[in-house]
């Protein structure tokens, strides 16, 4: 299958980043390639571009994508949050920018093989890394109720979570849950027929949920973002695109301890810890999609970018 994926934001993202003909520049993930190409077709041979992701076949379509671009280029298998190592491996101390496209790229979710979706059948998988041991087949059949219930709740900011982590729990008495489908299925079971009536599709919520639970999007995305800033050159940027609120607050968050670093109580007259912010906002609200790419790309209405530079 063709690896195909509409990068979202994507002039906004190239102009925000502000490239330097010359700069250092670094995608953690890089899906096809589609947000990279534009930074590349702005670096010169003089340039270095570094992708990273956790796919193989991202890795393989964004490096046929950017053959003929003309900056240096490295791409490596691995979870952004690894980024410190993977540029020290490289020889780089610091890049000049760096993007964070937190959206499940086109090809994995329209990919009836790798179990993303609810509308295909296929085994109960949604691993962004195929190497990686935890499947959505996993988490399904075996966490316990009270969990399912959380993640579903909690990621997938599902209304009838509870209910549907009772049916699933029920469902598996019976027999494993093993495809998409069979899942749907008890989704549509649980969810009442008024509920199914409106909004969209009755397991979307669901699924995005077990998929950020099976690839731990929150986790690696706190683990990651200061590291992100911390790589910045002096003057560099951070752009990162968000498509749920709980990994918004979690960017917004972590951006407003560095703008705003001061441990002292908020009773004193005057700062006596001595921390400085080492960032300044370039976005002071997310940037959104406008009516056109909407248009365009449906599922751009959720995504929000978030730029700082490194002072």
């Amino acid at each position: 299958m063709e690896f195909k994926h509409v990068s979202v934001l994507y002039e906004p993202v190239l102009e925000l980043l502000n490239v330097k003909p010359d700069g250092t520049y670094l995608d953690g993930t890089l899906g096809g390639g589609g947000h990279a190409s534009g930074v590349c077709a702005k670096l010169s041979a003089e340039g270095t571009f570094v992708g990273i992701d956790r796919d193989k076949d991202a890795l393989a379509a964004a490096g046929k994508r950017l053959e003929g671009s003309a900056p240096r280029k490295f791409f490596v298998q691995s979870n952004y949050e690894d980024v410190k190592r993977v540029l020290w491996d490289l020889g780089i101390l610091q890049v000049d920018g760096a993007l964070l496209d937190l959206g499940v790229s086109s090809f994995q979710l329209d990919n009836p093989e790798r179990g993303f979706s609810y509308m295909h059948d296929a085994p109960l998988d949604m691993r962004m890394n195929a190497d990686d041991s935890l499947t959505a087949e996993e988490v399904v059949n075996e966490y316990s109720q009270q969990q399912l219930a959380k993640i579903i709740k909690d990621y997938g900011e599902e209304k009838w979570a509870a209910r549907i982590a009772q049916f699933i729990a029920e469902a598996r008495k019976e027999k494993r849950i093993e495809t998409t489908f069979e899942l749907v299925d008890v989704i549509k079971r649980a969810v009442p027929a008024a509920a199914r009536r409106d909004g969209p599709h009755p397991a979307k919520r669901t699924f995005q949920a077990i998929r950020i639970e099976v690839n731990d999007e929150l986790g690696q995305l706190t683990r990651a973002v200061n590291d992100f800033i911390d790589i910045l050159a002096p003057g560099g940027r951070l752009a990162i695109i968000s498509f749920h609120s709980l990994e918004d607050r979690i960017v917004k968050e972590a951006f407003q301890k560095r703008l705003n670093p001061c441990t002292c109580p908020p009773d004193f007259p005057v700062c006596v810890c001595g921390k400085k912010p080492d960032i300044k906002r370039v976005t002071r609200k997310p940037v959104e999609a406008d009516e056109e790419e909407l248009a365009a790309n449906p599922r751009s209405r959720s995504a929000k970018l978030r730029v700082i530079e490194k002072l």
